[in-house]
């Protein structure tokens, strides 16, 4: 199965990505073979929120459904604003939730996204 899933994790310590990272780099080494893993943080649910919006999964959806294509033509099948439509995808790009294939075209290259949320600690009263 080729599947590529993104996962994306709040509130796992940033201590914790470094260990999953230096365990996966040290497989490599001893030329192991390893699953590929593409994952993204963040500390809190709201920063999380505030990257994956819903009129950003919105256009993760149009992608999906439609495949690779223009910002331009992303804007249109989504009904927004073009200039709208290009920060969203910017953010998106940043975040390596979305790419650009050969062509400078946009595409959701997962299959899946795999959300884990950490809840917050309990605090004594």
């Amino acid at each position: 199965m080729n599947e590529h899933i993104l996962h994306v994790r709040v509130g796992q310590p940033l201590s914790e990505s470094l260990a999953n990272a230096a365990s996966m780099m040290d497989a490599l080494e001893r030329n192991e073979a390893v699953t590929p893993y593409f994952g993204i943080g963040f500390a809190e649910i709201g920063t999380m929120l505030g990257v994956l919006t819903p009129k950003r999964w919105d256009l993760i959806a149009v992608l999906r459904k439609h495949g690779a294509m223009s910002v331009a033509e992303l804007a249109r099948r989504s009904e927004r604003n073009y200039k709208n439509v290009h920060q969203d995808v910017a953010i998106l790009l940043e975040w390596h939730i979305l790419e650009r294939n050969a062509q400078g075209q946009i595409h959701a290259p997962f299959d899946e996204l795999v959300l884990d949320v950490k809840m917050p600690v309990l605090r004594a009263a």
